[in-house]
């Protein structure tokens, strides 16, 4: 998560809470060449897949992974666990400069499927006859492409979504319609804030940190990244200044936002999730996947706000998986054939159900415990009506270095207090010189 979780279109307000699946009984396999991997030797292939997942998403991912190498006899996954998403790159950046790679890793990344170190599906796809990928959302399964040809797989969606603890609001005489904008939070979050001998000791809410909420809410007061052509950076525009100066005034002035930053892995996630559980927090702004770690006897789930006179627009993305260009030819099979069993809709409703990550295919729709449970969970309904104004993610075109001035200025915005007129412009120098070397600009 980049330092989110950070997550996740007239389908898409149904299909975004579906999960990825073939159907049910049907073979998830690579083909026939699938069939035989291992026989050669008469083992198993063995294969390492390396995530950056915590908590209850760790225990369910682990799981999984159990459940298929119980299923079959060709293939074992080892789950090598990492501190994060951001963590698994950074180790998968190390494995590929030794030549040493897993099979498959729970990341993707545009440049390096271009320069050759993740391995293209369509060969694999091409041969699997249950891949059906006209089940899939269309929006993310072409997240996962590159140049035209299907380097990733969408193994769920994410999106960021309120989280309120619902004693705080009822006493407070706070309802969500009360935050359907950002200046409404802003007011609910004055009121609800306590402050004992000037120093604020339950706070009216809790943005997560990192670039990932304010970017979400600057897109919904009408903000863009790069101009139409692509080649000017906009990130010092005024839709940009006034937001991100917006969450720094609420932050450091006003003191009625804090939020959690630093430490290992997911540690300021989920210590921003405890300030809401244990009535430090009214609320925090946190991912889709957050459902599976809350009590919603304590909390509800309502969409994100827009602007006064913007529609919302926070970013739905597709958490995806790559298989690496430098495993051997049976594992590389063998990781495909792991992608694939994840996909089937018996087990990814049963993901989404326990995590509360949005679906990548409509097919588990068909899953009977799936239906009755969101009936049963309202929360888990969210995700699919903020589908309905999400924007896409940003594909970043010099490979992360305008993502990464944006990590860097929100560092300087939420934890320095710089002005966000300051840290932006120099985030859109950093970034227009980036943008240049790849425009010719």
């Amino acid at each position: 998560m980049l330092k989110m979780k950070s997550i996740l279109s007239g389908l898409l307000i149904l299909s975004f809470i579906l999960l990825t699946a073939c159907g049910g009984n049907q073979s998830t396999g690579a083909g026939a060449s699938t069939e035989h991997q291992g026989e050669s030797n008469g083992k198993p292939v063995e294969i390492e897949f390396w995530y950056g997942l915590g908590g209850k998403l760790g225990d369910e991912m682990k799981s999984l992974i159990d459940e298929f190498n119980a299923s079959q006899n060709e293939v074992i996954v080892k789950p090598v666990v990492q501190g994060n998403y951001d963590e698994t790159k950074q180790k998968l950046q190390a494995a590929i400069a030794s030549g040493k790679v897993p099979a498959v890793a729970l990341a993707s990344d545009v440049a390096w499927a271009r320069d050759g170190y993740f391995a293209s599906m369509d060969e694999l796809i091409a041969a699997d006859e249950a891949f059906k990928a006209e089940d899939f959302i269309p929006a993310f399964l072409n997240q996962g492409k590159v140049d035209g040809k299907q380097y990733f797989l969408p193994m769920y969606g994410t999106t960021q979504l309120l989280y309120y603890n619902k004693d705080m609001f009822a006493k407070a005489g706070i309802t969500e319609e009360d935050i359907k904008t950002w200046e409404g939070l802003a007011a609910a979050a004055e009121k609800l804030t306590v402050k004992e001998n000037g120093k604020t000791t339950v706070y009216g809410w809790e943005p997560m940190w990192g670039s990932g909420n304010m970017i979400d809410a600057t897109l919904s007061r009408g903000g863009h990244i790069l101009s139409e052509d692509g080649k000017t950076v906009m990130i010092d525009s005024p839709e940009w200044i006034e937001t991100w100066d917006a969450f720094r005034k609420w932050l450091h002035e006003d003191q009625i936002m804090a939020i959690h930053s630093g430490g290992q892995g997911w540690e300021y996630w989920y210590k921003t999730i405890d300030d809401v559980l244990q009535d430090r927090a009214a609320g925090y702004t946190g991912s889709s996947g957050d459902q599976g770690d809350l009590d919603f006897t304590k909390v509800a789930a309502a969409p994100q706000p827009g602007w006064e006179g913007h529609d919302p627009a926070p970013v739905a993305s597709a958490v995806q998986a790559g298989i690496l260009a430098k495993a051997s030819p049976e594992q590389q099979e063998a990781a495909y054939k792991w992608l694939t069993f994840f996909m089937k809709a018996e087990n990814t409703a049963k993901w989404s159900m326990n995590t509360g990550y949005i679906a990548v295919r409509q097919s588990a729709l068909e899953v009977p415990e799936f239906k009755a449970y969101s009936e049963e969970n309202p929360h888990s309904r969210q995700p699919l009506l903020q589908a309905q104004h999400a924007s896409e993610p940003f594909i970043d075109p010099t490979g992360g270095k305008i993502t990464d001035a944006l990590e860097i200025a929100a560092d300087k915005v939420q934890i320095s207090n710089m002005p966000a007129e300051q840290a932006l412009k120099e985030a859109k120098e950093a970034a227009q010189r980036a943008l240049d070397q790849v425009t010719g600009g």
